[in-house]
């Protein structure tokens, strides 16, 4: 599928985003192994969850589906796993290929976990270390990537490992396998990442110890079933606030997204760049607080971009980089090497698609300098890449001229939905096949 985008003069409205893809696959596994009854709404129904959701079935799981938004999830307890039948496919998921890989190093059975082409070529190194340094067994094609064979049947045990980069992904692969571990198992980070899987665990009654940057658990601790509520996904919620402040004038609400502290990133930059952005009606859902987010449009500046955000806004620097090139003046980004192994090389991927809309950008190793201009019409790639492709959709709607944005299928892993938002808040989105 592709998209074609017509300049467009969005308008005031109120809207919602689907929920968050974190908090959603943090609910499927942590409520499968919990003891007793989950019940989950706001569930995010993309194609990355609903992988994930297929996996846990296929581990014996047993997870209901009233609505698209609701999940009843009958946890079989920290040893209640069975062996899948097959090799378990998580699809686009590097979250869930990474989280999975933890939880089922513990287990008492084998297991394969792999995924589509993208998937399989992002490197799971960073993983398969910690967890073989706790006595994991996982062997990965010889470059470190999928499919991970993970040997069942042995004792781990608790380490204290110093994360060599900020990722929570890794950080949570290493405490689910500490559930399963001899010991405490901790883990020190070099800068603060989401949380959501600490704020989970809690929430299901383990002991979890947060120090500075410092995080540690016991291993054998069971978790008990709860109810969660999940945020609206400020991820999305960003691809809303970019078209919002490009605009002319539209002043638009985006209702319930998740304000975690350790996600919050986003607002901070583009806040530093001039963006009229505001929260309304903060309050908590279960251990995550949220809050209505007024955007309204806004003349943008450049400027440096400070790295000590990065951690706190790694998802969203394909959205940045629009809000950079529709900016005044230049602004440059550093220590974003991390972009360069997501579902695309996401630095080249938002260049190449600049570049082609008349947008000057200077790549570097971990960064690059975007320069501020205007957006022609033509085609670009989106690498099948989802945020790629929402972040130049975007960027389309205050082109010269229609953009066709092409192969983008993987919107449906984050955002389903997104073309009817956009055309919610006056955007012209076609989906072509």
């Amino acid at each position: 599928m592709h998209f074609k985008v017509t300049p467009s003069a969005l308008r005031d409205a109120r809207v919602t985003v689907p929920g968050d893809k974190s908090v959603s696959h943090r609910a499927l596994m942590l409520g499968s192994i919990a003891e007793g009854r989950t019940e989950v709404s706001g569930f995010l129904d993309g194609d990355d969850c609903l992988a994930t959701a297929a996996a846990m079935r296929s581990l014996g799981v047993r997870i209901d589906q009233p609505s698209p938004t609701e999940l009843i999830i009958e946890g079989v307890g920290l040893h209640g796993l069975r062996a899948p039948a097959a090799d378990i496919d998580l699809g686009n998921s590097g979250t869930a290929m990474r989280l999975m890989a933890g939880l089922l190093s513990g287990q008492a059975f084998g297991s394969v976990l792999t995924g589509d082409a993208s998937l399989t070529g992002r490197p799971m190194g960073r993983i398969i270390k910690p967890l073989t340094q706790m006595g994991a067994a996982i062997e990965s094609d010889c470059d470190g990537t999928p499919p991970l064979q993970i040997s069942g049947g042995l004792q781990l045990h608790g380490i204290h490992y110093d994360l060599p980069i900020a990722s929570a992904q890794v950080k949570s692969a290493v405490l689910l396998a500490g559930l399963y571990a001899q010991g405490t198992t901790s883990v020190t980070e070099p800068a603060v990442t989401r949380d959501h899987t600490e704020r989970m665990l809690g929430a299901m009654g383990v002991e979890i110890i947060s120090e500075g940057n410092r995080i540690a658990l016991d291993g054998g601790q069971s978790l008990c079933g709860t109810q969660v509520t999940v945020p609206a996904d400020l991820s999305s919620a960003t691809f809303i606030m970019l078209g919002t402040l490009l605009s002319q004038d539209a002043d638009i609400i985006i209702e319930n997204v998740g304000i975690n502290p350790t996600r919050t990133g986003v607002l901070d930059i583009l806040r530093a760049m001039g963006a009229d952005i505001s929260l309304e009606h903060p309050q908590l859902l279960g251990k995550e607080p949220v809050a209505d987010i007024r955007v309204r449009a806004s003349q943008l500046h450049g400027g440096p971009v400070d790295p000590a955000l990065v951690s706190l806004a790694i998802d969203e620097f394909p959205a940045l980089f629009v809000a950079a090139a529709s900016a005044s003046g230049k602004t440059t980004f550093s220590g974003i090497g991390e972009l360069r192994v997501k579902e695309s090389d996401r630095i080249a991927a938002m260049a190449d698609g600049m570049r082609r809309l008349g947008i000057r950008v200077d790549e570097s190793a971990d960064g690059a300098v975007v320069h501020g201009g205007r957006f022609t019409g033509g085609e670009v790639e989106s690498f099948h890449d989802h945020r790629v492709a929402m972040s130049l959709a975007m960027a389309a709607t205050i082109a010269d001229d229609e953009v066709m944005i092409r192969d983008v299928d993987n919107v449906d892993t984050s955002f389903p939905g997104f073309c009817d938002r956009v055309t919610a808040i006056g955007g012209a989105i076609e989906i072509l096949k």
